[in-house]
């Protein structure tokens, strides 16, 4: 049987709940909405959750030092990438959102000279490429973030290739077991819901199996030699 275009359309449509370039666009506008109360809850140090749960393992996995040039994936109100600059290191932070950008430069104001903030779109691969500076990133990190990207294969190509030849890439996620229908969980699929309790909009989520975030990795090229699950 063969399907025209439309129906291809239509059919990702039903499985992801957007169009083809709803999802990044929408994703855009909901946390222009939010960044102003996302930059509250967070603060300078992070939520409890983050604290506790994410940081600990990512920075155990990622091991910041002086001579690392880290870019930062999404970096939301930019306190992980203060958090590198206290340890030394020099940081390339980018989010989509203007206005989250803003409020991180902001609020980062006393690590400047460390952390170059910029706005970029992880589902373009040119987007991040425009990244580069006169030197390959040593380290690459993302904390509770691929889950809100709508196609993540871009960014882990384009990250691969930022990379210096022994780079680490370090990503930490809602884990997909628990955080969906047991009879969706094979299928990739997006959905409404909050990160924090009281924002003022729901955010896309983007649901992909623990097989499909791994095979994108080696796809890219990347090889897993650190693994944890954490509770809260």
């Amino acid at each position: 049987m063969e399907y025209s275009k439309e129906d291809l359309m239509e059919a990702k449509k039903q499985i992801w709940g957007v169009g083809e370039n709803m999802g990044t666009e929408e994703s855009k506008k909901i946390w222009e909405e939010n960044a102003q109360f996302w930059d509250n809850a967070m603060g300078d140090e992070s939520n409890e959750f983050h604290r506790e749960v994410v940081r600990p393992k990512v920075t155990e996995l990622l091991s910041p030092n002086p001579a690392d040039y880290i870019l930062d994936i999404a970096c939301g109100n930019g306190n992980y990438s203060s958090y590198l600059a206290q340890r030394g290191a020099s940081v390339v932070a980018f989010d989509y959102s203007k206005k989250m950008i803003e409020l991180a430069k902001r609020r980062q104001s006393q690590y400047a000279k460390q952390i170059e903030f910029c706005v970029a779109d992880a589902t373009d691969r040119k987007s991040i490429l425009e990244l580069k500076r006169n030197r390959a990133f040593t380290k690459a990190v993302s904390n509770m973030a691929i889950m809100d990207i709508t196609d993540i294969e871009p960014l882990l190509m384009a990250v691969y290739e930022l990379l210096q030849e022994s780079g680490i890439f370090v990503f930490a996620t809602q884990h997909p077991c628990f955080v969906t229908l047991t009879e969706k969980y094979m299928t990739p699929h997006s959905y409404y819901d909050i990160a924090i309790e009281g924002q003022p909009k729901e955010q896309i989520y983007n649901h992909r199996s623990i097989q499909d975030i791994f095979n994108l990795c080696f796809r890219a090229g990347f090889v897993i030699d650190g693994f944890y699950e954490e509770c809260f």
